[in-house]
């Protein structure tokens, strides 16, 4: 898998989770640790996404 194909994959869980994020929220009682769960995972997400970015600037 190629490095710009690997960040769309992120891309595409990100937008998946941020998907997730909002139905949870709307939820009338949303459950806390299910919300910072999905944000853990949505920073986790981002992170790697710009080390890949910053490995692709400097190839």
């Amino acid at each position: 898998m190629s490095l710009q194909s690997r960040i769309e994959a992120l891309q595409t869980r990100h937008a998946g989770l941020e998907t997730q994020l909002a139905a949870e929220d709307r939820r009338p009682r949303p459950d806390d640790s299910a919300l910072a769960r999905l944000k853990l995972e949505k920073l986790r997400l981002k992170e790697e996404m710009s080390r890949l970015r910053a490995r692709t600037a400097s190839a």
